[in-house]
């Protein structure tokens, strides 16, 4: 006889799975923003849609994680894990939504470096939804954490790049304010 010490149970992992997908979706949405022609209003009403498909799916996963004696790895990691990927989506559903609501006073078009901010969370959602599946295992996810890792400095820089850029002189005082803070929610 074979004793067990991980559950079976294969439902936690299929809720990462899922969050993840919502968060390489509302990538694809949020690199609209970057589009001249962008509808921001669409924009903006989609990722408030896929940010309340993907609160579901974390309130799914705590239900579970309540009702569970025994959890695949520890119940705080399930926890912090569920929390932090629906906090990403939280984070560019508000970044979407001030693009929006910015733009109907008169946004510029986004700076590059903000492209460059969208781009990198792009890759780090592809990242994240490829090392999900693996994560039951909990092998060969090396490569996806470095990746992980190298790309979010690649994003501090075009943060602190964005910053330098929007406090430089181009824009007014209140510009400035709006992307700075459409900045930091994508940081």
């Amino acid at each position: 006889m074979r004793l067990r010490l991980r559950p079976r149970e294969d439902s936690f992992y299929e809720f990462f799975v899922r969050a993840a997908t919502n968060l390489v979706e509302s990538t694809s949405l949020l690199a609209e923003l970057k589009l001249p022609e962008a509808d921001y209003s669409r924009v903006s009403s989609r990722m408030a849609e896929l940010e309340h498909t993907n609160d579901e799916v974390t309130h799914a996963l705590f239900r579970k994680l309540n009702k569970s004696f025994i959890t695949p790895f520890d119940r705080g990691d399930v926890y912090r894990l569920g929390s932090s990927l629906d906090d990403v989506l939280d984070h560019m559903e508000s970044a979407a939504n001030l693009v929006y609501l910015y733009g109907v006073s008169g946004l510029p078009p986004l700076p590059k470096e903000m492209h460059a901010q969208i781009d990198v969370i792009g890759e780090c959602a592809n990242q994240i939804a490829q090392a999900m599946p693996r994560l039951k295992e909990l092998k060969n996810l090396d490569r996806y954490y470095i990746e992980v890792n190298r790309l979010e400095n690649e994003g501090d820089t075009a943060y602190r790049a964005l910053l330098a850029h929007v406090f430089g002189g181009e824009y007014d005082a209140l510009t400035v304010l709006k992307l700075k803070e459409i900045g930091d929610e994508l940081e």
